[in-house]
């Protein structure tokens, strides 16, 4: 049976700066935005408000759909993120957890970064953009890499 795993992501911003999650997992190293898993009984939207909180210390609100992002495996598998923005925030930035560290950027230097996590640089015309509301994937079973097809 084919297994559907659900996301999200939120670009949090303040003017033409982001807030940045420099991920240290092994599995997904690099420069990213806050996000997670969606937990069984749990809207979309509540899962990125709590995302957002566990892992960059603020509360965000007003969250602005921005488009999703999916890979679609040959046996079936699902992988769907949604995404987020908002720069409606309160609170102070935690300066990071086990997920890594949290810190401004300015946009134009988070899209000319060499430290940018897998496939992050796919994303990024969805968020800064507003020509595309999807990127899929056509995921090979075996790896995330790829290029995606945008809509």
């Amino acid at each position: 049976m084919p297994k559907i795993k659900l996301y999200n992501m939120i670009m949090i911003y303040r003017g033409d700066k982001v807030l940045v999650l420099d991920r240290a997992a092994k599995d997904w190293p690099g420069l990213t935005f806050p996000g997670g898993h969606v937990e069984a009984g749990e809207s979309f939207y509540s899962s990125a408000l709590r995302e957002a909180k566990e892992e960059t210390g603020l509360e965000v609100s007003d969250l602005v759909p921005c488009g999703v992002v999916h890979w679609a495996a040959k046996n079936g598998d699902r992988y769907i993120e949604y995404l987020y923005k908002t720069d409606k925030f309160t609170g102070e930035i935690c300066g990071g957890t086990r997920e890594g560290k949290i810190f401004w950027m300015e946009r134009g230097e988070l899209c000319r970064s060499d430290k940018l996590s897998m496939n992050f640089e796919h994303y990024l015309p969805v968020f800064f953009g507003d020509k595309f509301i999807e990127a899929f994937f056509d995921r090979d079973g075996e790896s995330f890499a790829g290029t995606p097809v945008y809509m």
